[in-house]
């Protein structure tokens, strides 16, 4: 059985991932499912737990800058971008070191390890506490929708982990950022809660792959197909049917059978926050009424409106 711990359970939650137990706890993003980066049997838990396809690596989680770059080579553009944005939602994608305590399972076997430091007060004490280097997937089946509470976090994998520790709702709502330093041109592999342009503005101009990379992923939430409910879903939508449920961004739509507002004022910071959440509500919602699909109402790329975007194509794309 799956138990739920509160803050002050903390040192509790730290021992248990200490001892290889899989903990799910809060950060500013979304909810992250915890193991012991170096321990590869529980790590290896994260992936049977999640059905997380064993070739997608993992971030580790570390409670400061110092503890990150003594796994992985650090140069002054992953510096300056650590000490702007760490804590935060900002995880880089480095060569590893050659003494590296991580398990080449939380790597997916690269020569690269994504670590970060969350910018949430209580995944930082459990880290602090533990110890150790934490691999931290979003806490929820593989491809499904990011958990932004415990709930949401119990709803898919209770009895499959051995605690939650609840933090309460998370902040930032979508995952971090994904930055790739391992060359000598930056690549944005993954959008997310740092805006590409404020990246810019610190170590110049970011590249983009120009198509998903073949074989394995070099970061996190690279599938096509991630972050998807149940429902199919219909991306730009400018009018919506009595059968399907609405996710509304700004003034919504009328006639839908069911309906989530990212943010009436049209406000992408508030939209990011919203978005698993309501996902899950019009996916639940709609399954219950006997809704077809979800469609979804264009969001503009400025600032989180990327992440936002392209959480949204992953959730639309073919299965």
């Amino acid at each position: 059985m799956t138990k739920r711990l509160l803050p002050a359970d903390l040192a509790r939650a730290a021992g248990m991932l200490r001892a290889g137990a899989l903990i799910a706890f809060p950060t500013e993003t979304v909810y992250g499912l915890g193991a012991d980066a170096r321990n590869g049997r529980a790590v290896a838990g994260i992936y049977a737990a999640k059905g997380r396809p064993d070739f997608n690596p993992l971030i580790s989680h570390f409670p400061d800058a110092e503890a990150a770059f003594a796994e992985v080579a650090a140069d002054s553009r992953a510096r300056a971008l650590a000490a702007r944005f760490w804590p935060g939602p900002l995880t880089l994608v480095l060569p590893r070191r050659a003494g590296s305590r991580i398990d080449a399972l939380t790597a997916a076997g690269l020569d690269t390890l994504a670590v970060r430091v969350p910018g949430h007060p209580l995944a930082l004490a459990l880290l602090e506490a533990a110890g150790v280097p934490v691999a931290a997937p979003s806490a929820n089946r593989s491809g499904g929708v990011s958990p932004t509470t415990a709930d949401h976090v119990l709803d898919g994998l209770s009895g499959r982990i051995d605690a939650v520790l609840d933090g309460g709702p998370c902040a930032v709502g979508v995952e971090s950022t994904v930055l790739d330093l391992s060359g000598p041109a930056p690549l944005l592999l993954r959008p997310g809660g740092v805006p590409a342009a404020a990246i810019e503005a610190l170590i110049g101009p970011v590249g983009r792959p120009s198509a998903e990379p073949p074989g394995a992923p070099r970061a996190p939430g690279m599938l096509p197909s991630h972050y998807a409910p149940a429902l199919p879903v219909r991306l730009g939508a400018l009018s919506v049917a009595a059968d399907e449920a609405l996710l509304a961004f700004g003034p919504p739509l009328a006639g839908a059978g069911a309906a989530w507002n990212l943010s009436e004022a049209g406000d992408p910071v508030e939209a990011a926050a919203r978005l698993f959440a309501g996902l899950r509500w019009l996916d639940a919602e709609g399954a219950r009424r006997g809704l077809r699909g979800i469609a979804a109402m264009p969001v503009p790329q400025d600032g989180l409106g990327e992440a936002i975007n392209d959480r949204l194509r992953r959730a639309a794309a073919p299965r």
